[in-house]
């Protein structure tokens, strides 16, 4: 039996601050406990004391010192290591939060700031109709990101009017679970055919969602181009190494939005974290129909059905031989092309001085697996090359191929980029490769006409708003305008939706496309470099050139990770290569989340129905630290 003196002496004072939003000031509530009082009974005695009649549902334990949540309700306070020193603090966990979106838009709404990252933005993407939300993460900015801004503010001495879409009355975001989002397990979306949004059969899908009572679409509509002021506010890297520092604002994915310091009201940015897209496409509709404002669709048809007519055997793998043109460049050396017969077999280019002599050993034979792929194209002056950057031992060897025409170039070009990956031609991604290819180029064709010259004189247009600085610095005004009109000419006439996934595989097209940068120091180098992570493999680049040095591929990598007591990554991959680095401009977590990340996308299903195994997620990105 314990006396009452005994009872005393095994309970102490726990002093708790009440975060309530109704009470302008937060107020300590003192309440003695003892170490084998669970948390939820510490909640209850603190409503109990507060005496105050309203929902506390949502309320929950931060400990201040420790930076964490006291989540787990039925565990003691003994088991927390919670004592009398600790300052708790009885606070909301769905908080109130802005996101600037891509389109320069904010939204306000209320966000669990208890939930990891990882969920919160899925909570996120269900409120605001996003599909896919494991392909997106919140970015918080750098000092610099508003700083230009702010100057201006104070010169100009007027206050900021921002752009802001106000969802914080959201039903979805408070206390009990969201719609279950845009997919149906028994339903198959629609979209209007023009604008590609959702149609409103599929809107009563999350008929709860605050943009159906307002706008399904708002967030989708193209928005009018900035003026070029406030162009010339926004945040713009100007280096690799400006946008290596922009990257070290990714939010940890298996932590919460308080545990990594952010406040309430805060601006974050949600963005696409990993450039590998689901599904692009709302519509199901075959390649060939959606390339047909391009060319002759019938006639390519032709060709592809003799293709496959041909090569109905698998072991039967294609191969292409013709004549190109080869250039190494050399220090103190001209570029200077030199004609030889070329066969591309499996993932190899081989070639010979000419075509008689192909039975014979070639003059090299090139391995494109992991290799760098970059277009060197001017449609306009009918230039047709193919830049590889192939790994040795000791870096990239550099390959320069110029083929004669168009269609020469698309069969080349698909099967390097289908080689790099570690592909032949006798994948069915080859031919869809190929007319992505000649699409793309047929959008960059130039075709003046006396329309472009009319619309010129007709049209108000500020072409400094459509293009970078670096482009607007080197042609002049009117010369921009004339090149954007000649271009909308050849998209013109599409739906809006086909117009845009024409501006996305231009965009996926790009050399540099899918690359995030990180500046760190590999184990021994006396240098800092660049390392650019992709959806398929890890590039290191010299910082001061831009140029890669090596790529390694995530298919050849065997494991990775991380010491955590000197912040260095590891990665192993076959035929005993390692490589080892420290992150300069990021916490090595970053990256490592980055690397794991993309294997985790890698094994989706293209099961409409499938739920995300967010356990696994976790596992691969978490890391033990």
């Amino acid at each position: 039996m314990l006396s009452s003196s005994d009872f005393v002496s095994a309970s102490w004072e726990l002093i708790v601050r009440v975060d309530d939003p109704n009470e302008e000031e937060q107020k300590d509530v003192t309440l003695r406990v003892s170490g084998d009082l669970h948390v939820g009974g510490v909640m209850l005695k603190l409503v109990e004391q507060i005496k105050i009649s309203q929902d506390w549902s949502d309320f929950a334990l931060w400990w201040e010192q420790k930076h964490c949540w006291l989540l787990k309700t039925h565990w003691t306070l003994d088991k927390y290591g919670v004592q009398a020193d600790a300052k708790l603090l009885f606070t909301p966990q769905h908080k109130i939060l802005r996101l600037r979106l891509p389109n320069v838009k904010t939204v306000r709404l209320r966000v669990s700031f208890s939930a990891v990252v990882f969920k919160a933005v899925s909570d996120i993407c269900k409120i605001l109709n996003i599909r896919r939300s494991e392909e997106l993460s919140l970015l918080k900015p750098s000092g610099d990101y508003f700083k230009k801004k702010k100057k201006k503010d104070k010169s100009n001495k007027e206050p900021i009017i921002e752009d802001i879409l106000n969802l914080e009355g959201s039903p979805t975001t408070a206390g009990p679970p969201v719609s279950p989002g845009l997919y149906s397990k028994t339903m198959t979306p629609t979209y209007d055919p023009i604008s590609g949004t959702p149609a409103s059969s599929t809107m009563t899908w999350f008929s709860d969602s605050p943009l159906t009572e307002q706008n399904c679409s708002i967030l989708a509509f193209s928005q009018p181009p900035q003026s070029p002021e406030a162009l010339a506010d926004m945040y713009q890297p100007r280096s690799l190494v400006d946008k290596a520092k922009l990257n070290a604002g990714w939010l940890d994915s298996s932590r919460s939005l308080m545990e990594q310091g952010i406040q309430e009201d805060e601006q974050l940015l949600l963005r696409f974290k990993y450039y590998t897209f689901f599904d692009l496409n709302p519509k199901v509709r075959s390649l060939l129909s959606s390339l047909s404002p391009f060319f002759n669709v019938k006639a390519w048809k032709c060709k592809i059905e003799s293709f496959s007519y041909q090569n109905e055997d698998i072991t039967d793998i294609p191969k292409l031989a013709d004549n190109l043109k080869l250039f190494r460049p050399k220090k103190l050396m001209l570029k200077a092309f030199k004609q030889y017969w070329f066969i591309f077999k499996d993932t190899s280019i081989a070639y010979f001085k000419n075509k008689e002599l192909e039975q014979g050993e070639p003059i090299e034979k090139l391995n494109l697996r992991g290799c760098e792929i970059v277009p060197d194209v001017n449609v306009a002056g009918r230039k047709f090359g193919i830049k590889l950057l192939i790994p040795v031992a000791d870096g990239m060897n550099e390959v320069y191929l110029r083929c004669d025409h168009e269609n020469q170039y698309a069969q080349w070009m698909a099967a390097c980029i289908l080689a790099s990956k570690g592909k032949t031609m006798a994948d069915s991604s080859y031919q869809p490769e190929v007319l992505n290819i000649l699409s793309f180029l047929r959008m960059k064709n130039r075709n003046v006409s006396s329309q472009v010259a009319s619309n010129l004189e007709s049209m108000d247009m500020n072409p400094e708003c459509f293009v970078s600085p670096r482009c607007a610095k080197k042609q002049k005004s009117k010369q921009l305008a004339a090149r954007i009109l000649e271009a909308h000419q050849n998209v013109a006439q599409m739906p809006l939706v086909e117009a845009k996934l024409r501006f996305i595989q231009a965009w996926q097209s790009l050399p540099e496309f899918g690359l995030t940068y990180y500046l760190v120091r590999f184990k021994g180098s006396k240098k800092d470099d660049i390392l650019g992570v992709s959806y398929n493999r890890l590039i290191r680049i010299d910082a001061t050139t831009g140029i890669p040095i090596t790529t390694w591929r995530f298919t050849n990598m065997k494991q990775w990770n991380v010491n955590w007591e000197i912040r260095q990554v590891a990665i192993e991959f076959d035929q005993n290569v390692s490589i080892a680095f420290t992150c300069l401009s990021a916490d090595c977590k970053i990256v490592h989340e980055y690397i794991g990340g993309y294997i985790f996308l890698s094994t989706r299903s293209k099961d409409q129905n499938e739920t995300l195994d967010e356990d696994l997620f976790h596992k691969l990105t978490g890391g033990q630290e």
